[in-house]
């Protein structure tokens, strides 16, 4: 009886990962077909093209201004990420070294948790108003927005992984002399290494593939993210679907690259950072 619900779990577990790879592939799969095929081979897309039309990469990338574009997301990609995991770290470092001591850091994580459950939607137009009055309405400015907005999940994970190092630790570093700066970066930070890994790669992703703060803030056509590039293949009658789709693989190609190779290491963060 053993053996036989062995086998039937078996079975139910390889039908369930073909289901599931079937599910993330086909949209892939659709995806690469409609771009690399001709505008008037567009009846069967699930079919290999009768000609492969490459160009359509060569013409999305013109139509958008490809090098512009990516200059401006990779310029608020890398900038959020390293003002994120400088700030966002050293921040849940005070807040979880300190919230035993005072009632005062407790309210300020609570503060930072509690902003997960706010939708950016009933952000957004506060936001729209405040940035124009500060001149945050371009690519500098939304910068900076997206480390404060990615404050409360950052600060979560951190101080999940923060409370499992021994607090033995500081105490030491403190008797050798050294400030809580010096005591972070020399000895906290190196140990933070997955819940870093996991905060850097899932900032990364979020940024790059963001649509709605750039699409709120950014109007002026040169200071626009690979994104928004994307409406010029939408008129009010028709899209363009095949350099779209040549487009999104553009755009898709540096996140995917990215987390084939750090997978490992999302997941490892995730867990450190989980467990109290």
């Amino acid at each position: 009886m053993k053996k036989v619900k062995e086998k039937y779990n078996w079975i139910v577990t390889i039908l369930l990962i073909i289901g599931i790879v079937f599910v993330i592939l086909l949209p892939l799969y659709m995806t690469v077909m409609i771009a690399i095929r001709d505008p008037g081979d567009m009846n069967n897309v699930l079919a290999l093209p009768k000609m492969l039309r490459l160009r359509n990469f060569v013409e999305a990338w013109e139509m958008t201004d490809f090098p512009i574009k990516f200059r401006n997301t990779a310029f608020i990609t890398v900038v959020n990420l390293v003002f994120t995991l400088v700030t966002n770290s050293f921040v849940a470092y005070a807040i979880t070294r300190n919230r035993k001591k005072s009632k005062f850091f407790t309210m300020v994580y609570y503060y930072f948790v509690s902003a997960m459950f706010i939708p950016f939607s009933v952000l957004m137009l506060p936001l729209v108003v405040q940035a124009n009055t500060f001149h945050l309405d371009n690519v500098v400015g939304i910068t900076f927005l997206y480390v404060v907005f990615g404050m409360p999940m950052n600060t979560f994970l951190y101080s999940g992984a923060i409370r499992n190092i021994p607090e033995a630790l500081d105490e030491a570093a403190k008797i050798d002399g050294a400030n809580p700066i010096q005591t972070f970066w020399h000895i906290i930070f190196p140990i933070l290494k997955p819940t870093t890994a996991t905060v850097a790669i899932l900032s990364f992703m979020w940024t790059w593939n963001d649509f709605t703060m750039p699409l709120v803030l950014l109007s002026e056509p040169n200071q626009q993210t690979l994104q928004l590039a994307q409406y010029v293949f939408k008129t009010q009658f028709s899209v363009d679907y095949n350099h779209a789709f040549a487009s999104y693989l553009l755009v898709l190609a540096p996140v995917l690259v990215i987390y084939i190779f750090c997978q490992r290491w999302i997941m490892n963060g995730v867990v450190a950072g989980a467990v109290k």
